[in-house]
């Protein structure tokens, strides 16, 4: 039986098989290994290529087609369960297993092919969702700090205050001062933040007057800290911290200091 060869249509022996079967209507389960075989070794003699890897592919599946051949005209073998072996189910397992890939290769080139054909409409959002901000990650805002840390400095400066304190004077009568409101505590910093943008944290602490006032600036940088209008960091252990207002903290009107008490 005379075929039509195109020799730069075949990726490989498996591909080449593929086609030969599906030429001659044949069973991929019961392959008439006498047909196929020269049908495939006339192609074979036909191939011209300089890629010698390649051609060794062919030649190698040659050589399996001829020893499957052999061994069919030979008295057939049986295996451990008493069945008959048969010589081409390695054959038959790579072949089905080579035409699973090449179709599912196929249908996703399919699938590339088919998205090129759709457009898509450009994303149009609205101002309410473009002016969203995302809720503050205290993970990350507070990221390297900790309270042992916050409560060092803190202590630290309480001793600075207590340090300042007149033995003698101090008996002389305390002046009971107004209540410190945390309210305005939390303006005048972000007041001030908003103008240096960065500055001391140390520093700011020890500019209170008294033990109250020091509390309550304490609070109010970690209320801040809490809303995401300032952040901390510390480039080293024991260091002093520094503080940076956020882009949030920039905006006067995202202050919200409803519900606070004083002090």
């Amino acid at each position: 039986m005379g075929i039509s060869y195109k020799l730069d249509n075949f990726e490989g022996p498996l591909d080449l098989l593929l086609h030969l079967i599906e030429k001659n209507k044949v069973s991929i389960y019961d392959i008439p290994i006498v047909l196929i075989t020269e049908q495939y070794l006339e192609y074979v003699s036909h191939l011209e290529t300089e890629d010698m890897g390649l051609m060794s592919e062919f030649l190698v599946m040659a050589s399996t087609l001829l020893d499957i051949k052999s061994r069919m005209l030979l008295p057939a073998q049986e295996d451990e369960e008493g069945e008959e072996e048969d010589p081409r189910a390695e054959l038959v397992a790579r072949l089905l297993e080579y035409k699973m890939y090449k179709q599912m290769a196929a249908t996703l080139q399919e699938m590339e092919d088919g998205a090129q054909q759709h457009l898509y409409k450009a994303p149009t959002v609205p101002k309410e969702v473009a002016r969203y901000e995302a809720p503050v990650d205290l993970d990350e805002l507070l990221d390297g700090l900790t309270l042992a840390r916050l409560q060092s400095i803190f202590e630290s400066v309480m001793k600075r205050q207590t340090d300042r304190v007149d033995p003698i004077h101090s008996k002389f009568g305390n002046i009971t001062r107004e209540p410190v409101s945390l309210e305005k505590k939390i303006g005048s910093i972000m007041d001030y933040a908003r103008t240096k943008r960065k500055f001391s944290f140390r520093q700011m602490l020890s500019g209170q007057s008294s033990k109250t006032e020091v509390v309550v600036t304490f609070l109010a940088v970690l209320e801040l800290m809490r809303m995401g209008h300032i952040r901390l960091t510390q480039e080293k252990l024991f260091e002093d911290m520094d503080i940076e207002v956020t882009e949030s903290g920039m905006n006067p009107e995202a202050l919200n200091l409803e519900g606070l008490e004083d002090f």
